[in-house]
């Protein structure tokens, strides 16, 4: 009886041992997606892999969002008049404004001596009634020959002879007037007026000097207006609609508001960049010249996805994309914020992407993965 137990028991402790020593038989499928994005989930201590028929889906929307755009540009005189001698040889006796002054229309500016004008205006004068005088007589002699003619007193051609002679004072008296009115001219320019309300930016006047013709003396800049001329991407520059507001960073610690007067209608070719002329208000307290920053309103297009459809977390901000029943994270900058939106900035992710809407943490193990415990080993089965 012993004999035939041993036998029997035998049999059943090698099919045991096989049973234990055989590792379990691989499976010919592939992983699931459920397996791909938590893997941890079959190792003790993680979580287990959510199911991706149950995971809430969305697709990034593309809307306009308002964008201020920062830019540099100059500060420039809105116009800029040049006051320029029209008669050169003359001396100036005053100047009565300096750089800095704030001048009205038609104020005296400086002064130039007059004394040569004045004697070459009375010589004028005197050419004028001299042709005054010739072209009456030339008159009178073409009248009395044109009543002598009937009776043979004059003959046709002393007729004709006495037409020229009208013909030519007429023309003497006409270049007499015109020099007149050129000294007259001149006379009158030896005084330099301000053309216009503004700010004497620049001068070269001093008394003294003998002035040229057409010499610039002054440079005015015009209601003492100035302008931002801000240098704007050429993209962004399509953008810009005159009468949009500018905020002006002044170096004086406070911000300035402008406004676009208008936009240049051509783009540098060097820079890329083109002009957007910006009125700046009248207290501005800014100087020509100067070099500021500012910025521009507009808008832009952006990729845009709900805050909780994006993670935040030690690794950056990611969102997590479902294609082809696989669960992707794809890593993104994030832009501007708007309420509960953001936008999102990546390679790979569209308008057409499907993105997980939320729970975004129930994609990732919580926990590291755990060690088997160890198996004690088993006692020697008794004979």
């Amino acid at each position: 009886m012993p004999k035939l137990l041993t036998s029997l028991r035998l049999p059943a402790l090698l099919l045991s041992t096989l049973c234990l020593s055989t590792p379990a038989l691989a499976d010919d499928k592939a992983p699931t997606a459920t397996a791909q994005i938590a893997h941890a989930g079959s190792e003790a201590g993680a979580r287990p892999a959510p199911d991706l028929r149950k995971l809430p889906v969305i697709r990034p929307k593309i809307e306009l969002w308002p964008d201020r755009v920062e830019v540099e540009g100059n500060v420039m005189p809105w116009q800029e008049v040049l006051v320029f001698a029209e008669t050169g040889g003359l001396r100036l006796t005053s100047v009565q404004v300096n750089i800095g002054d704030f001048v009205r229309k038609g104020q005296v500016l400086a002064v130039l001596d007059t004394a040569s004008v004045e004697t070459e205006l009375e010589a004028v004068n005197a050419q004028l009634i001299e042709a005054k005088a010739t072209h009456s007589q030339a008159e009178a002699t073409l009248g009395r020959a044109q009543r002598l003619l009937p009776s043979g007193g004059v003959s046709q051609q002393e007729l004709a002879q006495y037409e020229t002679q009208k013909q030519t004072a007429i023309a003497q008296l006409a270049v007499a007037r015109t020099r007149v009115k050129a000294q007259e001219r001149k006379l009158e320019s030896a005084k330099l007026l301000a053309p216009d309300d503004g700010l004497i930016s620049a001068s070269t006047a001093a008394e003294g000097d003998i002035v040229r013709t057409a010499s610039e003396l002054f440079r005015l800049i015009r209601q003492a207006r100035l302008e931002w001329r801000a240098e704007v991407p050429g993209k962004t520059l399509l953008r810009i609609e005159p009468g949009q507001e500018v905020v002006i960073a002044s170096p004086l610690g406070e911000e300035l508001k402008g406004r676009v007067r208008r936009v240049a209608p051509t783009i540098d070719i060097k820079t890329h960049t083109g002009l957007v002329y910006v009125d700046l208000p009248a207290d501005s307290q800014l100087k020509a010249g100067l070099r500021v920053t500012g910025s521009l309103s507009t808008t832009r297009k952006a990729l845009v996805l709900p805050a909780a459809a994006i993670l935040h977390d030690k690794d950056g901000d990611r969102v997590f994309t479902l294609e082809n029943n696989q669960v992707q994270a794809i890593k993104v900058s994030i832009g501007r914020t708007q309420d509960d939106k953001k936008e999102v900035i990546a390679a790979g992710l569209s308008e057409r992407s499907r993105v997980v809407a939320r729970d975004l943490e129930e994609l990732l193990p919580e926990n590291p993965k755990a060690e088997p415990a160890a198996q004690k080993p088993e006692a020697p089965a008794k004979s």
